[in-house]
C-alpha cells in the first residue's frame, strides 16, 4: 500500500478506532495525547514536549526538533450506574411500570492519537494532527426502566488539523491551523410508552426508534507560546466552534411493518461543538523540579437544545424529538507537577477540576448523565534513546453522586428519576521520535 493510500484510510482508521466515552466534563475528550495525562493536562498549552501540541497550541512547534512523530493511546473506562428512586412508566401490557436498573452504561473505550511536525526553516513549522477531540457511549440494558429516553447513546468524531508555527524571535511564537471534524453518531430508544388504546399504539410500545447521523465540516485553532525567562513559558489557545448539519435515518423496528413503515425516515440534526480557551504556564522550579498550571474555558452554551427533524415521508418537516440539553459554558483548573528522577526518567503528577455543562437534575439526561469530575493523575516518561521517549498516564476521575430527575411524562417517554454513582479511570501510552 503507497504511502498516499495510507493518508487518505489514516483518518477513518482512526474514527473506527475512537470509541471513547466522554472522560472530561460533557463529553468531551482531553486525550489529544496520552502524555498529558500524569499532568491531568496542566500546562496543556505552554509544554511543547512532543508533536501533540499541535492541537493544544500549535505555536508550541517552534520548541520542537527539526522532525517529529508522536502517536499515542488511551483506554478509557467510565462506569455509570443508576438507582432508580421513583422512576414512572405508563401501565400498559407492552411495557410495565417494573423495569431494571439499565446495568452499567459505561464501557471501555479506545481513543487514538497521531501528530507529525517538520521544520521548514529555522524558524517556520509545519504540522499535521489527527485525533478524536469529542466522544460519547452509554448502553443500558433493554428492560431497564428509562429505555423509553434512551437505550444507547454513541458520539464518534475524527478531527484532521493542519498547522502551522512562526517563531518571531526567542521569545514570541505564534501558531494556527484549519480543522476538518467527521462526526458520527447513533441513538436508540424505545419508541413510547402510551397507553395501549389500540393495536397501533400497542406496536409503538414495542418498537425500537433509531437514529444514525453523519456530518463533515470545518472549523479552526490559535495559539500564542511567550518565553517570559528561561525558566517560564506561558501559552495561550483558542480551538473555534464547529456547526454540524448531520443527516441520516431514523429507523423503526419492531412487530409491526405498518407501524415501522410510518416512523421510519430521513433525518438531520443541527449541533455546535463548542469552542475553547486555554491558558497555560509552566515554571521550573530547579533542575528536577517542574510547576504546571492550566485554566481553560469551553462554550457548551453553544448545545441549548437538539431537534431531531424528519426530512422525507408523510412526516417531514416535523421534529421526531427534542433532546433538551440546555448546557452552560464551563470552566476547567488543572495543576500539575513533574519531577526529574535521572537523566531517564521524569515523574508526573496532577490535579484538576473539571466543571459540568449540566445545569441541575431535571435538565440531566441518561444518554449523559454528567457531573463536575475530579482529576487524580500519575505518569512517568521514559527516555528511550536521545531521540525516543515513551510516556505513561494513569488517571482517577472522581465523580460525586448524581441525582436526576427528567420528566418526558408528556411526551411518552416516562419520568426517570434516581441516581447515578459514577467514576472513569484512564489509561494512556504515548510514543514520540524526533529524526
Amino acid at each position: 500500500m503507497n504511502k498516499t493510500t495510507i493518508a487518505r484510510l489514516l483518518p477513518f482508521a482512526l474514527l473506527a478506532m475512537a470509541s471513547g466515552s466522554a472522560s472530561a466534563a460533557g463529553f468531551q475528550l482531553l486525550e489529544q495525547n496520552a502524555s498529558g495525562i500524569g499532568n491531568a493536562y496542566a500546562g496543556s498549552a505552554a509544554v511543547a514536549e512532543n508533536a501533540s501540541t499541535i492541537y493544544f497550541n500549535p505555536a508550541g512547534m517552534t520548541q520542537l526538533k527539526e522532525r517529529e512523530i508522536s502517536m499515542g493511546l488511551a483506554a478509557v473506562r467510565p462506569s455509570f450506574e443508576f438507582k432508580n428512586k421513583g422512576s414512572t412508566m405508563l401501565n400498559t401490557p407492552a411495557l410495565p411500570t417494573s423495569g431494571g436498573d439499565g446495568s452499567d452504561a459505561g464501557s471501555w473505550g479506545a481513543i487514538p492519537d497521531a501528530y507529525l511536525s517538520w521544520a521548514l526553516t529555522k524558524d517556520l513549522y509545519a504540522g499535521v494532527g489527527f485525533g478524536a477531540p469529542f466522544g460519547l457511549a452509554t448502553e443500558y440494558d433493554n428492560d431497564w426502566v428509562g429505555r423509553a429516553q434512551a437505550l444507547k447513546f454513541d458520539l464518534k468524531t475524527i478531527n484532521v488539523n493542519p498547522s502551522i508555527a512562526y517563531r518571531i524571535n526567542d521569545k514570541v511564537s505564534i501558531g494556527g491551523g484549519v480543522s476538518w471534524q467527521r462526526l458520527e453518531a447513533t441513538y436508540t430508544r424505545v419508541a413510547t410508552v402510551l397507553p395501549v388504546t389500540s393495536p397501533l399504539v400497542g406496536a409503538l410500545n414495542a418498537t425500537k426508534a433509531k437514529l444514525d447521523v453523519d456530518s463533515d465540516a470545518w472549523g479552526w485553532n490559535v495559539g500564542a507560546l511567550f518565553t517570559l525567562s528561561p525558566a517560564m513559558k506561558l501559552g495561550l489557545s483558542y480551538r473555534s466552534s464547529i456547526k454540524h448539519e448531520a443527516d441520516g435515518d431514523i429507523t423503526a423496528t419492531g412487530p409491526s411493518a405498518l407501524v415501522n413503515a410510518a416512523n421510519t425516515s430521513k433525518a438531520k440534526i443541527d449541533v455546535e461543538l463548542p469552542d475553547t480557551f486555554i491558558v497555560s504556564v509552566s515554571q521550573k522550579l530547579d533542575d528536577r523540579w517542574e510547576m504546571l498550571g492550566d485554566l481553560s474555558r469551553t462554550g457548551w452554551s453553544s448545545i441549548k437544545k437538539v431537534d431531531i427533524k424528519r426530512t422525507s415521508g408523510s412526516q417531514a418537516g416535523t421534529t421526531a424529538q427534542t433532546l433538551d440539553t440546555d448546557f452552560r459554558d464551563t470552566w476547567r483548573i488543572a495543576l500539575g507537577m513533574n519531577y526529574r528522577l535521572n537523566d531517564a526518567w521524569k515523574l508526573k503528577f496532577g490535579f484538576a477540576w473539571d466543571q459540568t455543562p449540566v445545569k441541575d437534575k431535571q435538565s440531566r439526561l441518561v444518554s449523559l448523565p454528567d457531573n463536575d469530575r475530579t482529576w487524580l493523575t500519575f505518569g512517568g516518561q521514559w527516555k528511550v534513546s536521545k531521540s525516543n521517549t515513551l510516556d505513561l498516564g494513569v488517571a482517577y476521575l472522581y465523580v460525586p453522586d448524581t441525582k436526576i430527575d427528567n420528566d418526558q411524562t408528556a411526551a411518552g417517554r416516562g419520568h426517570v428519576r434516581g441516581e447515578y454513582e459514577s467514576n472513569v479511570w484512564i489509561l494512556g501510552a504515548q510514543y514520540s521520535m524526533a529524526f
